[in-house]
This record gives C-alpha cells, structure tokens and sequence, in this order.
C-alpha cells in the first residue's frame, strides 16, 4: 500500500467501490471510504492530510456527484481556509449506469474541487479505444480524458463489472502512482 495516495471515495451500491479498489489496486493507494451519512470514519481528515495524492470518487447520480460526497467537499471548506490540500495530486473517476450519463459534469466537479483546494490535476493520459474493432471490454472504451469514467448497467451486481472498465481503472491508477511519484 503506497499511503502518500489515498483513495477518497461514496458508493452508494458498491459498484464504485469496486472501481475504487481497482484503482487501489492499480496505484498502491488507502481506500477511505465516505460512509452512508457523508462521513468520514475516524481519523480520515488525517489521512488526507498526510497524502500527498488524494483520488477523489463518486457515482453520478442525476448528472453530478452524489449528496455524501458533496458533503464531504462541502466540508472540506475547513481544509481549503487553511490550504491544506495545495500542491497535492489530485485525480477523480465516476460511475454510473448509463454510457454518458453526464459522468463529465461529475468529473468536472470533482476538478473544480481540487482546483479551488490548489491541487496539481491529473487526468487519465489513457488513449480511447474508438476504432471499429474495439469492443467494450478494452481499454477506455468510454474514451474518458479528464478523469476515469466507467459504466455499469442498472441491473448488474458488483460482481458484474465490465471488465474493460475495471482493468481501465487499474492503469488509471497506475498513470496516478507513476505521476505522483515524478512528482516527489
């Protein structure tokens, strides 16, 4: 586990927790999971505090991040008065059920946020697969830039992932790990 990377994070159904762990997996990064209420558990302001990346994830509901996570960078104000989080890496992904789903509104949320904290911004750096013989389950087939975006259908369990999109999350977060690591 690289703790300079932390994984900050709401699933509201566990699939996004899913793509957060193959984010983890992918970067080294500590999971910190935002709880049912929009809480962090005990300590987790610590350990944001400590990271020299911090990843933030979020489903997208109704075009934007979920309300647990909006109340979590909503106090996060406390952090930004004292500009805590400058300098960080910082870096974002969203799921949602549909393909679009509007999931750039949420990233651009999650960007915003870190951009008013003053953190560095990483995207991606992950080509689309956009040719004719591409198929779902290839690398970032959903052709995201600004930050990871998969998909998983409405009626599919944690368990049924695509598998495309999971291993998309695992290089996204080894393209955060070797950038934080430049950085260092």
């Amino acid at each position: 586990m690289n703790a300079n990377i932390v994984i900050v994070y709401h699933s509201g159904y566990g699939h996004t927790s899913k793509v957060a762990e193959a984010v983890a997996a992918g970067s080294g990064g500590r999971l910190l999971a935002i709880d049912a209420e929009g809480n962090l558990p005990e300590g987790g302001w610590e350990v944001l505090e400590r990271a020299s990346t911090i990843i933030f994830g979020s489903p997208t509901y109704m075009g934007n991040v979920s309300w647990q996570f909006k109340k979590f960078a909503d106090q996060s104000s406390r952090v930004w008065m004292a500009q805590g989080w400058k300098d960080k890496l910082g870096a974002a992904f969203t799921n949602s059920a549909s393909v679009n789903g509007d999931k750039q509104t949420t990233l651009y949320t999650l960007f915003t946020l870190a951009q008013q904290h003053g953190m560095l911004w990483a995207g991606t750096g992950l080509m689309p697969s956009n040719a004719k013989t591409a198929d779902r389950n290839d690398i970032n087939y959903l052709s995201s830039f600004a930050g990871l975006a998969t998909a998983t259908p409405s009626d599919a369990s944690v368990d049924e992932l695509v598998a495309g999109d999971l291993a998309t999350a695992r290089a996204f977060g080894e393209r955060i790990a070797a950038a934080s690591r430049r950085l260092a």
